[in-house]
């Protein structure tokens, strides 16, 4: 099969590109990892990450990353969408510099977070009409909690506006424990912990009438949070049953004909991963381990330089020294940004996508490492939009 670097450029990339880019990672047997991000700093580290390891990468955001980014002290109710926007738009300003494909993705949409979804469509349809593709690359929808009848249904209603624009889906059926951003399953019934083979192919049977571009987060086990390896009773090996089923049902010459995504992986062995992995898993979000990653950076930072983070002016050095450039928080942020980056690579690392793209020259002082692919026409011309756009956005969000 072609080089990865031959067939997805670098950048944001949307429509044809993506599923390129999930069917190259279906055939070579790797996943992407899907980082949840909150803030500009966050999203640096992912991209850095991915510049160093050489691979491809997913930046998403959720509800609450949206409204964090836009500013807690803003209660507006479209504030999660205002957020979510800004963020796409900071990433599509830079990803450009960093040389390797990027996947914006919006994370866990429930039946009641449905207005920030609207949210986001209508900017994706908004930036499509001027620069011909869509804010973000894909979408995730999560009706779990829903019936199947009535999860699919929304599915299929929202992937019929979404295709013209090819955008990703992404959707969930059965459930993943745990709690993330304000979805609490920590008391569900085990049993819909595991997704049978029917549900995911009468998913595959709904969406596939409508385009390729989706993707099923099947459970298997998943819990959200973070638990030792072995306390979680996951069972991917399921994961190969679903693609049996589905090769089966489709007569497909296909090994693994559905593209799959795992969730509530932190805590998850190595054996794990990978046989998820191999069963067609193509994306696996991460949340929980690069936020410990992040302050954890800070905290080692803050232990070695205890004594010079206790005021403006006075230090081990005398008590006339100052201080600034110990707590500058271009020093700190550097530090949580510095650790942040080392675990996205060693998820890289366990999903086998290290190395799998050769990084274009870029700007900003990275060096030429591969052959240089200038960036498309539309991001050259969405670069000078982005911020009067995100600005504007933003506006009308905090004035109407």
């Amino acid at each position: 099969m072609a080089s990865l670097s031959d067939i997805v450029p670098s950048g944001v990339i949307t429509g044809d590109d993506v599923l390129t880019l999930f069917e190259h990672a279906r055939a070579n047997s790797y996943a992407i990892p899907a980082v949840n991000c909150t803030s500009s700093s966050t999203a640096n580290a992912c991209l850095e990450a991915a510049r160093k390891a050489k691979a491809p990468v997913i930046i998403q955001v959720s509800n609450g990353g949206g409204s964090f980014m836009l500013g807690k002290g803003c209660k507006d109710p479209d504030g999660a969408t205002a957020g979510s926007v800004a963020l796409a738009m900071h990433v599509r300003s830079v990803a450009k510099y960093y040389g390797i494909p990027v996947v914006l993705h919006s994370d866990h949409c429930a039946k009641k977070l449905l207005p920030w979804f609207d949210g986001m469509l209508k900017a994706d349809e908004e930036y499509f009409s001027k620069f011909g593709e869509p804010l973000f690359s894909s979408h995730m929808l999560d009706l779990s909690e829903e019936p199947d009848e009535e999860n699919i249904a929304i599915c299929v209603e929202y992937f019929k506006r979404m295709a013209p624009m090819k955008i990703w889906l992404e959707m969930e059926i059965g459930i993943t424990g745990g709690e993330e951003d304000g979805v609490n399953n920590e008391n569900v019934d085990p049993e819909k912990l595991y997704t049978s083979p029917e549900q995911v192919y009468a998913v595959y049977d709904a969406l596939s009438k409508i385009g390729p571009m989706f993707s099923i987060a099947a459970a298997f086990g998943n819990v959200h949070g973070v638990y030792k390896p072995g306390n979680v009773k996951l069972s991917p090996e399921r994961l190969g049953k679903h693609q049996e089923y589905a090769k089966k049902m489709l007569s497909s010459s296909l090994s693994k004909p559905i593209y799959l995504v795992m969730h509530g992986g932190s805590g998850s062995t190595d054996a794990e991963i990978r046989t998820a992995v191999v069963n067609g898993v193509v994306k696996m979000n991460i949340d929980t381990d690069t936020q410990w990653a992040y302050w954890d950076g800070l905290r080692v930072y803050e232990k070695e330089k205890h004594a010079y983070l206790q005021g403006q002016i006075g230090n081990p050095d005398g008590p006339d020294k100052p201080n600034k450039k110990f707590y500058d928080p271009r020093v700190w942020i550097r530090k949580a940004e510095e650790s942040m980056v080392k675990r996205v690579m060693v998820s890289m690392d366990k999903l086998s996508t290290t190395g799998k793209y050769e990084p274009t020259e870029g700007e900003a002082g990275f060096p030429q490492t591969g052959t240089p692919k200038g960036p498309s026409p539309v991001v050259l011309m969405a670069a000078g939009a982005v911020l009067g756009s995100a600005a504007t956005l933003l506006i009308k969000v905090l004035t109407k």
